[in-house]
């Protein structure tokens, strides 16, 4: 007799998209099964091909639909599939949890309503916003507090969730971990890249908080400096545009190379062959990106900012710096640069430390708190 508890895994991003939901619903998929779970995962992708709004409804039927099936919904964010997991959960009242990898409603804000606080300062709800804005965030606030429980990637957004009405009792910090196949060494994939000189990589959605601005400037600078310097973007967003722009402006476009969305298997490649990982974010949940960075044995320079300082200790195992900050981001870049030693030991020491933030633990941690709530 199969008594396995059957979970639904509700994910707006699944491989071959990259980012953190993507990997974190392909682990439980693979691995949840060995603690007692049989999984299954439906993305947002089946229902992306339609229309803004109708993808939503088609998305909530495939869900509803599946869950004749289940036995819980475990949804991977606050809104694009944690409002359809929540009206699924009102119809069904079978048990839901929340994954909340970051604040969908302040990103939403900064993108298009014109916030400007860090997430630190966001207020729980402010009448001036814009309607749009008031509505994203009353039900973010529905859906985390409907949740049996809500699962944080990081102390930092434990904090952030108990602010919204959840009980901390129901708050569970659960690191993700990381795994990196072999990729090949460094030497081998600069070769088959055809990358030459030194490379600085940074990656992420081209929106505003992640300072890209910041990080051409910074290197406009250093390129001054080390001429054989490379700056390669990957991502797409909003601000590509701008961000070509600026590098035109700074007389820097030919050594800016602006790379797009690319899977898994292609970024673990970039991050291997560059020389140093840039994270200039000025907002963060614990990022998925770092982890894998330091997997490969890339040095990252990254902000101080939510979950980052619960990976990387500033001078040890990476660097720290304020968000935006021009001066502090060169001078950590031009110490990489610079001097072998600092670059070998903070390499060796971030493989080191991202040990502790593994897969089996991840999935473990996850199975725990799952069973926890399961009827």
């Amino acid at each position: 007799m199969n008594t396995k508890r059957r979970v639904l895994v509700a994910t707006g991003l699944y491989p071959p998209e990259i980012g953190g939901p993507a990997t974190y619903s392909r682990l439980l998929e693979t691995h949840l099964g060995a603690h007692g779970f049989a999984v299954s995962v439906l993305p947002f992708s089946r229902a992306r091909k339609y229309w803004p709004g109708i993808r939503h409804v088609v998305y909530t039927y495939l869900l509803l639909r599946a869950m004749n099936e289940h036995d819980m919904l475990y949804a991977q964010d606050t809104v694009s599939v944690g409002l359809p997991a929540f009206i699924v959960y009102l119809i069904t009242r079978k048990r839901f949890v929340l994954r909340v990898p970051g604040d969908h409603a302040w990103e939403q804000g900064v993108q298009r309503f014109h916030v400007l606080e860090l997430l630190d300062n966001f207020p729980i709800w402010n009448w001036r916003w814009n309607p749009m804005l008031m509505i994203m965030r009353m039900l973010q606030l529905r859906v985390a507090r409907a949740a049996a429980c809500v699962v944080v990637p990081s102390a930092y957004l434990a904090r952030i969730v108990a602010t919204w009405g959840v009980p901390p009792e129901r708050i569970h910090v659960v690191y993700n971990g990381v795994t990196v196949e072999d990729v090949g060494t460094r030497e081998v994939i600069r070769g088959m890249l055809h990358f030459e000189g030194r490379l600085l990589i940074s990656v992420g959605r081209l929106v505003p908080w992640k300072g890209f601005d910041t990080v051409i400037r910074v290197f406009a600078s250093l390129k001054k400096k080390h001429p054989d310097l490379t700056l390669f973007i990957v991502g797409s967003g909003p601000e590509e545009e701008r961000l070509m722009a600026l590098a035109r402006t700074k007389k820097v476009e030919s050594s800016v190379i602006f790379a797009g969305s690319v899977d898994r298997d292609a970024l673990l490649r970039y991050l291997k062959a560059a020389d140093i990982f840039v994270l200039n974010t000025s907002y963060e949940g614990l990022s998925h990106l770092v982890l894998e960075t330091m997997s490969v044995g890339t040095p990252v320079v990254t902000t101080d900012v939510g979950g980052n300082g619960e990976v990387i200790t500033d001078g040890i195992d990476g660097y720290l710096i304020k968000p935006n900050s021009m001066p502090q981001l060169e001078k950590r870049i031009e110490e990489l640069l610079s001097n072998k030693s600092v670059y070998d030991r903070i390499r060796r020491a971030a493989l080191t430390r991202v040990k502790r933030f593994n897969d089996d633990d991840a999935v473990r941690e996850t199975a725990r708190t799952l069973l926890q709530y399961a009827k």
